[in-house]
């Protein structure tokens, strides 16, 4: 009998596996560029920032609301959210980083079956 895999890993493995592909996404041949200071290093020295934070399930895993960034941005300066703001309206249009916010909001909920979807996905798009 297989055992069934927790919510909590499945939860940490889509994480694992949408930071690799955001990263992947914004580097050009290995190197990304800190969407919110503009340092580039290598995509293993970059992290998968967020402008609206993880806690928030409805844009937790929303390509628009995520970019490669440094760790001194991501971490130490709390992800420098207002100019994450500007990145993303820059990036997208006028207003883009609002809808995020107002999005943000919504309740999600996503089955086991739904996250093995997306882990599934992500890898897919890794790989494409």
């Amino acid at each position: 009998m297989k055992k069934t895999v927790s919510r909590k890993k499945l939860v940490a493995k889509l994480d694992t596996v949408f930071s690799q592909y955001i990263r992947q996404r914004d580097s050009v041949d290995g190197i990304c560029t800190c969407c919110t200071c503009g340092i580039k290093k290598p995509i293993k020295q970059m992290q998968c920032g967020h402008f609206i934070t993880r806690s928030k399930y409805a844009t937790r895993w929303d390509e628009d609301n995520c970019a490669a960034q440094c760790v001194g941005c991501n971490m130490f300066k709390q992800g420098e959210q207002y100019k994450f703001s500007i990145f993303i309206d820059r990036k997208f249009y006028a207003g883009k980083a609002e809808e995020i916010l107002h999005a943000s909001n919504k309740t999600a909920k996503y089955s086991n079956a739904e996250l093995i979807d997306m882990i599934n996905h992500y890898k897919q798009k890794q790989n494409d």
